[in-house]
């Protein structure tokens, strides 16, 4: 539990709606929309355009059930059930992020197809085979148990079921600097080469699909965004500033030395359960 509120004071200030209401009052929207919000409530590397990627992978149809686990403020969970109609439910360790993520989702009119439930992602207060697919961007980086982590998963998933995850990956160059958008110091940051992750994802019994490297993504990502900037325009993805304030450019210029330096790889994986 210790740790738990540790990772969890790392993301919450208890003021995040009125930093989100007042971000977006200065980029002049009046009522929230999916694409006014994607900048603000997609909290992983490249924001929204991953998101996009990652669900075109996972391929929803109407009339799945899927979890999204570390949901967060709850941007992918809208932008999925809003794009494919389907019903998503959402799971993160963090009361204030569910919190906004209940009163967007309601200022949208999506709460008859989107809720989310404070929890913890090794322990889900879901019945076994409950969900047709689920996806989860950006978690694992926070939690050290990852065998548990992936036999959770298969378990609340059902027969046939795809998984599809996109994390940030220990790579050959040694630890990152830190903080890092997922942790201040290395006591809560528990990255595990994509190698060691195939082999948890495997021995949960997922058959795993595929593997892909995005670090080139995230550089010619990180590339664009800086230009934008230098142009005096607001950069795409501005989670990581909203959630972590004034700390947010020490850990944009660690992550993005550590991609550069090969010692932080994003990987994606999609997988599938056993029929």
């Amino acid at each position: 539990m210790a740790a738990g509120v540790d990772i969890s004071a790392h993301y919450s200030r208890g003021t995040l709606l009125q930093r989100l209401q007042a971000a977006l009052a200065a980029d002049g929207v009046d009522r929230p929309t999916i694409e006014t919000l994607a900048p603000y409530d997609h909290f992983h590397g490249r924001g929204f355009a991953a998101t996009q990627e990652l669900a075109e992978r996972l391929a929803p149809r109407e009339s799945d059930h899927i979890l999204d686990i570390g949901s967060g403020i709850g941007g992918p969970a809208r932008y999925v059930a809003a794009r494919y109609g389907c019903r998503v439910s959402g799971i993160d360790l963090t009361p204030e992020f569910c919190e906004v993520a209940r009163i967007l989702t309601r200022a949208l009119a999506l709460a008859a197809r989107v809720d989310f439930h404070e929890g913890d992602a090794l322990s889900m207060p879901f019945s076994d085979a409950s969900f047709d697919r689920a996806y989860s961007m950006n978690v694992a980086m926070n939690i050290a148990d990852k065998a548990r982590f992936y036999r959770e998963i298969r378990r609340v998933l059902k027969p046939g079921a795809l998984l599809a995850l996109s994390e940030i990956a220990q790579g050959a160059g040694g630890a990152p600097d830190f903080p890092t958008p997922w942790a201040k110091t290395a006591a809560t940051s528990f990255l595990a080469t994509p190698e060691e992750t195939r082999r948890h994802l495997e021995a949960a019994g997922f058959v795993v699909l595929s593997v892909r490297d995005t670090a080139q993504e995230a550089l010619d990502f990180a590339k664009m965004s800086r230009a934008m900037v230098d142009r005096g325009e607001q950069p795409p993805h501005r989670a990581v500033r909203l959630i972590h304030g004034d700390a947010a450019a020490e850990m944009a210029a660690n992550t993005g030395r550590g991609l550069a330096e090969g010692r932080l790889v994003p990987v994606e994986f999609l997988c599938r359960t056993p029929e």
